[in-house]
Order: structure tokens, then C-alpha cells, then sequence
């Protein structure tokens, strides 16, 4: 019997790509109360505990069999200043934008809250 994939600690958020543009998706409660997309990080749902978090994980899994978005994975976070933050580097990235063009992607504005720049 195979062993169960592990979690990541939480808090966690669900960051994926969009199927159609690639860019950064994160998973987000929409006005009705549903789980959607939003490209804005610091808008991201952040599961705190198993329940939420394995509603995230089933939420990724409808996503991926809809041919929404691909590689949809759960982001172990911090919170600061009320945001979620990724705790590793390469998620860092995927919230900001291309590393040598600060003038483009979420980093320059584009979809992304004034407080998250950087």
C-alpha cells in the first residue's frame, strides 16, 4: 500500500497556473461564498486548519479535471500584515513577477495589491 502524499504545514494557500495564459492563479471564496481564482496574492484563501485545507485540495482537484488550471499545489505560508506570504523562494517568485523585469507582472502592479509590492 502506497503512503499517503504529505501536507504541507500549515497555514497553506492553493496556487496553480492557469490553463489558457499560464499566468499565477490563487484559490479565493467569491462574492456567493464559492472557491474561484484570483491572480491577486494577497486576496489568496488561506487554510488554517485540515478541514480547509483539504477543501482546497479537492477544489484543485475539480480544477484539474476541468482543464482549468494545471499544476495546482498547496503553498505553506506566513502571515504578514495580514497577507499571506510564501515561505520558499520559488513561490515568492510566482507571487511577484520575472525577477529581472520588476516592471512587469504582479510586482509592477498588474493584478496585485499596492501593500504586496515589492
Amino acid at each position: 500500500m502506497a503512503a499517503a502524499p504529505k501536507r504541507v504545514p500549515l497555514p497553506a494557500i492553493l496556487l496553480a497556473n492557469d490553463l489558457l495564459d499560464g499566468d499565477v492563479v490563487f484559490a479565493v471564496t467569491d462574492a456567493n461564498g464559492r472557491l474561484a481564482w484570483t491572480r491577486d496574492p494577497a486576496l489568496a484563501l488561506v487554510a488554517s486548519d485540515d478541514a480547509a485545507a483539504e477543501s482546497l485540495e479537492a477544489f484543485a482537484a475539480a480544477e484539474l479535471a476541468g482543464n482549468r488550471v494545471v499544476d495546482a499545489y498547496l503553498v505553506d505560508v506566513t502571515m504578514e500584515t495580514g497577507q499571506p506570504v510564501p515561505r520558499h523562494f520559488r513561490e515568492k517568485f510566482k507571487t511577484l513577477g520575472p525577477s529581472n523585469r520588476p516592471d512587469l507582472g504582479k510586482q509592477a502592479g498588474d493584478g496585485i495589491s499596492a501593500g504586496q509590492r515589492a
